[in-house]
């Protein structure tokens, strides 16, 4: 089963929806194969008119004959929208992806009736721009073309890995899926600190941003260990040194991961309802 024999419903037209759709349609991937559910009609239509896929307001009218279904609805209503789709799901057992945070893969299956192939995935919002980081987890039930296909469709957002533990997809949840936060926090606070030293927000903001995109880059291009880039730019006695021994001295490393952490074990309260 492919994805382009069978077509593509996403049953939900949000943002991450949106982001998968004009990555397929960007790759080649025929508009006509690729079906939306949204009940918003300004959504629904804007979907339409932006990259020519067909669009429904109720979800089994785009699910019907589609041989992949991508849940991209809120996970507090993820249980009615599968309960809606159970008796389709039963009589066409399509490769179903999921991207809700907190609803495990047996949930899913479960609500659809039992005996689906269900993949869960935890992209995170840089998808938004096609440079995200998804984790992947499939169940038992999904074959080598179905994993294939998923990863496909979530490739569209940016990077994929898969994850053989559904219990790992909580840290991924707390490493990737709340990682840019992370990253933005960090931005947010060194500028304040150059501001503080006298610089303009301005610049202070134009250099920050600039200095983690290229810092990113480094990491992503070089192949390099972030360990090794990290020493070859802290000179001894330098201003560079003399910021990492503060951050050091500040435990910087334990902050970090006792953050990781707690977010982890949230992931986990949430999965656990």
């Amino acid at each position: 089963m492919t994805m382009e024999k069978h077509g593509i419903a996403f049953i939900g037209g949000g943002n991450m929806a949106r982001s998968l759709i004009g990555g397929l349609v960007a790759r080649g991937h025929a508009p006509a194969a690729l079906r939306v559910a949204e009940p918003v009609a300004a959504l629904r239509e804007a979907l339409a008119a932006d990259f020519g896929v067909s669009s429904f307001e109720a979800a089994p009218q785009a699910a019907e004959g589609a041989g992949t279904w991508l849940l991209a609805v809120k996970p507090q209503v993820m249980k009615a929208v599968c309960e809606s789709l159970a008796p389709l799901a039963q009589a066409q057992r399509p490769l179903v992806v999921s991207i809700a945070a907190g609803v495990t893969a047996g949930q899913i299956e479960a609500w659809l009736g039992g005996g689906q192939a269900v993949v869960r995935s935890m992209p995170n919002t840089p998808a938004l721009l096609g440079a995200g980081a998804t984790g992947l987890f499939a169940n038992a039930r999904v074959d080598a073309d179905g994993r294939a296909a998923a990863e496909a469709l979530m490739g569209a957002a940016g990077l994929t890995a898969w994850i053989g533990d559904e219990a790992l997809m909580d840290a991924v949840t707390a490493v990737s899926g709340s990682g840019p936060a992370y990253v933005f926090l960090l931005a947010e606070a060194m500028q304040a600190a150059g501001e503080a030293q006298g610089l303009a927000p301005d610049t202070a903001r134009t250099l920050v941003l600039q200095t983690i995109l290229g810092a990113a880059r480094m990491l992503s291009e070089t192949g390099e260990p972030a360990a090794t880039l990290r020493q070859r730019v802290t000179s001894p006695g330098g201003t560079t040194q003399a910021a990492i021994e503060s951050f050091e001295g500040n435990h910087f490393r334990r902050i970090v991961h006792e953050a990781i952490t707690a977010a982890t074990e949230r992931g986990r309260q949430l999965s656990a309802g």
